[in-house]
């Protein structure tokens, strides 16, 4: 991982520091900087999407594979992905990272949602999925499991709630 790592730095136009941080070289590498995060989010799909047709179950255990609540998933995905590092419950995973707005979600954002049988103005989140671009959700809830489903124009934007960029 750590030559991994490095060798994206060094393509990347950036320097990992004595902690393993990637920062930007001195210069203008916005563009670079822009194609790593969209690698990473790359990144996050490509480990989600090994795990399709998992099935759910609610309150799986985040040491399993065999199956995953919503939070479980996206929990292991980051963590394998990234070695990122989210909290257990989709309700403590909304309150990490940067708040985006429904229009401006990118690949890789965290999309939180309310229960289907709730007021159109609560805020209470019981759902999570991954932003997979092409307005598609990589997530898992009842059958069949670890999926991929459209987001506008469906249920699942009408009880939209918040977003969160952690990447």
């Amino acid at each position: 991982m750590k030559l991994h790592k490095t060798l994206a730095a060094i393509l990347m136009g950036t320097a990992l520091g004595v902690t393993g941080v990637v920062a930007p070289l001195p210069g203008n590498h916005d563009v670079a900087e822009a194609k790593w995060t969209q690698s990473r989010a790359d990144q996050v799909i490509h480990v989600g999407t090994k795990y399709l047709g998992t099935p759910y179950k609610f309150g799986s255990k985040s040491s399993t594979t065999r199956t995953f609540d919503c939070s479980s998933f996206v929990q292991r995905v980051y963590r394998e992905a990234l070695g990122i590092n989210l909290p257990r419950s989709s309700r403590s995973q909304a309150k990490v990272g940067v708040q985006v707005s429904k229009n401006s979600l990118k690949k890789g954002d965290l999309v939180f949602f309310r229960s289907s049988g709730s007021k159109s103005t609560s805020t209470y989140i019981t759902h999570v999925a991954i932003y997979a671009g092409n307005n598609k959700l990589l997530h898992t809830y009842g059958k069949p499991g670890v999926t991929f489903t459209d987001f506008r124009g469906t249920s699942w934007e009408k009880r939209f709630v918040t977003a969160r960029r952690v990447l």
